[in-house]
């Protein structure tokens, strides 16, 4: 080890870390920024990651139609407006909202009138002596003589308050199923709108990893030409074959990342299975202007449909406890009926009758109780759900403009970035050409290179995720986000 030189020494290291961990570090460094099923703390969109995380619906779809053999053209407006048809998640709140419908129209009925109709022939043969009547000239057996019979009958709630404020409540749990189905909406822009950032930021690695290659293979080949030239040492030409190796490395796994992608965002969006396609929006930077933290507060609690559906909850909990209380109170119903009834309708006679009835709950067992009870802490629960989400809200929106202004910032800092390691990669090559250094020089500028222009580009999808963040954190994310990333 006495008789190596030290830089030869110093190469030999650095080629044996190249070989060792190159592709381990490279795999660490240039996975995308976000992960549709997976959050943790260092992605600027925290809250949509954990609204469409996991297995969640807002990640599938239902798939229509057959796939056209030809490769479409998809813009963003195209692709949110095909996950709004067919996103799961979507179509899954769609179904409680007429669920909740149904509900409501359950709880109508109870107030509206029941009318019912029904006809009837019977023949009958009645033994008058079993039933007590038994007088001389009376047959005991009376019959078999026929009984025809039509009828209609109505029935009425004249008051009954608990069945009243049940409907009012059924009513607003219909209204924050109605909030909650527009919130979902929100939610798939933001699904739809990640996914495709996310194919972007592939197709700029893709591009920014084939110009490593070519670089890096263009070094390999002046390597070995200084090599047979005599200019330069075999270690020069290894080292450069392990970087363009490595390189390509990178590319194939850039490439197989933006076809999974590319599929992610089918299944979002519900296209044909096996559909190709190719996207037509590259949302370049574009700085978001006007955008205040009291501005978005106010547009937030005045538009966020997530908020509206907890106060339409809560009012919901408020009227059904009313309805449990009312359960105490007394009812009045009516009920009718008209008929014509005898031998048969030639010689039958109508007969009708009319009742109202009162009726006064005295003692039931607690069960009202117990209901007033659960109403309560139905209560509470969304009283307490409603003041969380006030400041879940707060915290989403200034979290949001925080990662907005630091996702510029870095921006800017990477573009910078950018330029100052492609200059000092082709001072390197120019000191290598010159043979004034080997090229451990060269490659270390090459690495740098690799890594400004991926920070740069994650850097440029954490900006372009957090305005559609903003946008959803504000409520506005179907109406607005297309012009935040610029889409037409």
């Amino acid at each position: 080890m006495k008789h190596i030189p030290d830089r030869l020494l110093r190469s030999l290291q650095r080629l044996v870390l190249i070989m060792l961990f190159g592709s381990t570090v490279w795999a660490q460094t240039t996975q995308p920024p976000i992960d549709a099923g997976h959050n943790d703390e260092s992605t600027p969109v925290g809250t949509a990651a954990a609204a469409i995380n996991g297995q969640s619906p807002f990640l599938g779809s239902v798939p229509t139609g057959k796939p056209s053999g030809t490769v479409i053209s998809l813009s963003i407006t195209d692709a949110i407006e095909q996950g709004l048809k067919y996103n799961l998640g979507l179509i899954e709140s769609d179904v409680g909202t007429r669920t909740t419908r149904a509900e409501r129209m359950r709880a109508l009925s109870q107030l509206l009138p029941n009318v019912n109709a029904s006809f009837s022939q019977e023949v009958q043969q009645i033994d008058l002596k079993a039933m007590g009547i038994n007088f001389p000239g009376v047959p005991a057996v009376v019959g078999p003589f026929g009984v025809q019979d039509a009828r209609g009958s109505l029935s009425q709630q004249v008051f009954d308050w608990s069945a009243v404020q049940s409907l009012r409540a059924a009513s607003q749990r219909q209204k924050a199923s109605h909030y909650t189905y527009q919130n979902s909406r929100d939610i798939v822009v933001l699904a739809v709108g990640n996914a495709y950032l996310r194919i972007i930021a592939d197709a700029a690695s893709v591009e920014s990893q084939q110009a490593q290659v070519n670089t890096s293979q263009a070094l390999y080949r002046q390597a070995v030409d200084r090599r047979v030239a005599g200019l330069a040492a075999q270690i020069n030409e290894t080292r450069a074959k392990v970087e363009a190796q490595t390189e390509q490395q990178r590319l194939i796994a850039t490439r197989n990342q933006l076809a999974k992608d590319k599929l992610a965002l089918g299944r979002i969006i519900g296209l044909p299975l096996g559909q190709q396609f190719t996207l037509t929006d590259t949302v370049p930077y574009a700085p978001l202007e006007g955008v205040t933290v009291e501005g978005a507060l106010q547009d937030a609690y005045t538009h966020r449909a997530d908020l509206l559906s907890a106060e339409a909850a809560v009012r919901a909990a408020e009227l059904s406890r009313k309805a449990a209380v009312a359960e105490r109170y007394p009812t009045v119903s009516t009920e009718a009926t008209y008929g014509d009834i005898g031998p048969n309708l030639a010689t039958s006679h109508g007969t009708v009758t009319f009742a109202a009835t009162l009726n006064i709950p005295i003692f039931q067992g607690g069960r009202i109780k117990a209901d007033v009870l659960q109403a309560d802490a139905e209560l509470q629960k969304k009283q307490a759900e409603l003041a969380n989400l006030r400041g879940q809200i707060d915290s989403e929106v200034r979290s949001a403009l925080l990662d907005l202004n630091s996702a510029r910032d870095l921006v800017n800092v990477g573009k910078s970035n950018l330029n100052l390691a492609a200059e000092t990669l082709s001072q390197a090559k120019d000191r290598f050409a010159a043979g004034v250094t080997d090229n451990l020089e060269v490659v270390q500028a090459q690495e740098s290179v690799a890594t400004a222009n991926q920070a740069y580009i994650s850097s440029l999808y954490s900006f372009n995720i957090a305005k559609v963040e903003l946008a959803k954190a504000a409520g506005v994310a179907e109406r607005a986000v297309k012009d935040y990333l610029g889409g037409k």
